[in-house]
């Protein structure tokens, strides 16, 4: 049985949305780790963004999807 260690079936996997509510296409925000510090001194932190094929080692068969 294969497992899909893909970021949209990773309980850290949020779905991006638009101003709007609505999804943004093929891409989610990685909340696994703390948002990426930006050069400006006033930037805010961003959540990295992953496509919904990616993956990363931090996959594990116990973790379930975002609800």
């Amino acid at each position: 049985m294969a497992i899909n260690a893909s970021c949209e079936s990773c309980r850290f996997f949020d779905e991006h949305k638009t101003n709007g509510g609505v999804a943004a296409g093929d891409e989610g925000l990685c909340r696994f780790n703390p948002p990426v510090s930006q050069p400006e001194p006033n930037g805010h932190g961003l959540w990295p963004v992953v496509a919904t094929k990616d993956w990363c080692g931090h996959y594990s068969t116990g973790a379930q999807p975002a609800e």
